[in-house]
């Protein structure tokens, strides 16, 4: 091999290690490969930079204006509804992965998450069941209903795309649907039939946080008119009869280094965890204050103010920035009154925490300000949803035009970009979003993780590297056999999507096996609908795929949960795969 391929090879190593240590956003892995191969010479400018105008970027940024038009038309909220009257957990579990499995077909999937997540968390909590037994099966379910068309997942529409660029015919919108739907309902059957006995019975926090979330960490101040004047953290014995557990006293800037022992006075701050009923009632009987609250909540006009719970979603920037940093007080005028973290006893000022993916805070804000709370991306509102004063014109207007997209674009009367764009600008007239929630809501760290990776694809064929990758794999599996290629395609891209996520792993594979294909002398498409389908369905992780990260964190699993049900279910997908894959797509069409 080149040096070129040489330093093609070192710059997908250290792009895969910086994917799956989760320490560099995403976005800016890829910048950093693009920008490596382009320095150095073994892409050009044009090249680098192709990946930007390349179809399947602009489609997924169109794809994801016509999602954020379905979801705040309330299309989503009657199902919603519906769902929440049932009080079965199994039952819940059930229904929630029909709905949400054809849903994913054309509905970006964190989307659907972050919306039948809150309802899952409060039927979970009035059964007294572990949210551990619904959260990863409807993350599954988004998943399988995603890789039915060629537009229900990002990863779809990058596999077509390199394809087409390779010589290849492409696919069509449904072109994927009938193996997709025998997938997702041999994936349901499993998840009820078996994987739901492999799902932990409780979940890995205490029962009594998985009732409310969890226990908070907040700061109460002491008033003049608090029954606890001049009484010690001892005398008043908060753990015991209460439920509330001091974890420092704060007096001025200074942490107290026997805060048990000292007499409490006007202005001391306790933070204290606890949850939050028994620390509400608590503050409200020894007259203690919201310390954040008194601080900052200066709500507007005398409007209503209501509390709420919402969590910190994957790859927010919120991450590792403080409270002040975050903009919530005055994009919202919205006050963080505790914190939760899995795992953790927070023991910082909450003005010091630094937030992380999957810390649930409990917010103070005007109630004419929670539409744009929940409309927030950054951010997942767990609390109970009031109902929408949405206007059911608009719901049916962002159907019609998401209909028509499909349509359009399955009969093949437009390409699925021009489609997709002219969707979107039509919700934008229609007014199924405003003008500034279009990029409010759009996932441009996605967007740009499309338009960076793709170039590593042109490295890699342009340096003979896919050759060289390729001579080796057959060497193992032989020229002979067909099926046994496409295996090793299949695993290897389902590895992959498990160590760096479903959009770097397609750009990697898809070219790989296109030419394990030429190299036995058998069909290309069988190969590449392999990479598509293994790419888009990640089970074994919490981190390959953003609608599993979100159940991790809100569901209290392990690590090893996701695992003991996931392999299994991959092992399913690739065994159905390979028996089904040639049927559809023979080798020797």
């Amino acid at each position: 091999m080149t040096w070129h391929a040489w330093a093609t090879v070192a710059i997908i190593l250290v792009t895969m290690v910086l994917f799956a240590s989760e320490r560099v956003r995403v976005d800016v892995v890829a910048l950093i490969a693009l920008a490596a191969l382009a320095v150095l010479g073994i892409i050009t400018p044009t090249e680098a930079l192709a990946g930007f105008s390349n179809e399947a970027t602009v489609t997924v940024a169109a794809m994801f204006a016509l999602s954020l038009g379905i979801e705040r038309s309330g299309v989503l909220e009657p199902l919603a509804r519906v769902l929440s009257r049932i009080n079965k957990p199994w039952v819940l579990t059930l229904a929630i992965m029909l709905v949400i499995a054809p849903l994913g077909a054309f509905i970006k999937n964190i989307a659907l998450v972050a919306t039948f997540l809150p309802l899952a968390l409060r039927v979970c909590t009035q059964t007294r069941t572990s949210p551990s037994r619904v959260l990863m099966p409807m993350a599954y379910a988004a998943q399988m209903g995603g890789v039915c068309t060629l537009i229900g997942t990002s990863s779809n529409l990058l596999t077509d795309s390199i394809a087409r660029s390779s010589g290849l015919p492409g696919f069509g919108v449904f072109e994927f649907t009938e193996l997709g739907a025998i997938l997702a309902v041999a994936g349901i059957l499993y998840i009820m039939l078996f994987g739901r006995w492999l799902l932990p019975r409780e979940s890995s926090m205490p029962q009594q946080e998985t009732e409310e979330i969890g226990k908070y960490v907040t700061e109460l101040r002491v008033t003049e008119k608090s029954s606890l004047l001049d009484q010690t953290i001892t005398e008043a014995v908060l753990g015991e009869n209460n439920g509330i557990y001091p974890l420092e006293l704060l007096r001025g800037e200074r942490r107290m280094w026997s805060p048990r022992s000292q007499k409490l006075q006007i202005g001391d701050v306790l933070l204290v965890r606890g949850s939050w009923d028994k620390i509400e009632t608590f503050r409200t009987r020894t007259h203690l204050e919201n310390a954040p609250e008194t601080r900052y909540a200066h709500g507007k006009n005398d409007a209503p103010r209501v509390i709420a719970e919402v969590m910190v979603a994957p790859a927010s920037p919120m991450e590792g920035h403080r409270l002040g940093e975050t903009a919530l007080n005055w994009r919202y005028d919205a006050t963080v009154l505790a914190i939760h973290r899995r795992g953790h006893i927070l023991r910082e000022k909450l003005s010091n925490v630094s937030l992380a993916v999957g810390d649930v805070l409990m917010v103070l804000v005007d109630e004419v300000t929670m539409p744009r709370l929940r409309a927030d991306e950054n951010l997942i509102v767990l609390s109970q949803r009031e109902t929408n004063r949405r206007i059911p014109r608009k719901a049916m207007i962002a159907v019609g035009i998401m209909a028509a997209v499909v349509l359009v674009s399955g009969l093949k009367w437009l390409p699925i970009p021009i489609a997709a764009v002219s969707g979107a600008a039509a919700m934008a007239l229609t007014g199924c979003f405003g003008t500034k929630d279009v990029y409010e809501g759009m996932d441009w760290k996605i967007i740009i993780l499309l338009g960076a990776i793709l170039p590593i694809g042109t490295a890699i064929q342009k340096t003979g590297l896919s050759h060289a990758v390729v001579e080796g794999a057959m060497g193992l599996v032989g020229y002979h056999s067909p099926l046994a290629a496409l295996l090793m395609v299949y695993l290897l891209t389902a590895l992959l999507t498990e160590l760096m996520g479903h959009n770097p792993a397609a750009v990697l594979m898809v070219g790989i096996a296109i030419s394990v294909a030429h190299a036995i002398g058998v069909s290309a498409q069988p190969f590449v609908v392999a990479v598509a389908f293994a790419a888009a369905t990640s089970f074994a992780t919490p981190v390959g795929y953003p609608t599993n990260t979100m159940v991790y964190y809100a569901g209290g699993y392990k690590f090893t949960d996701f695992m003991k049900v996931g392999i299994p279910l991959i092992g399913l997908f690739c065994g159905l795969s390979m028996w089904l894959i040639p049927l559809f797509w023979p080798f020797h069409p």
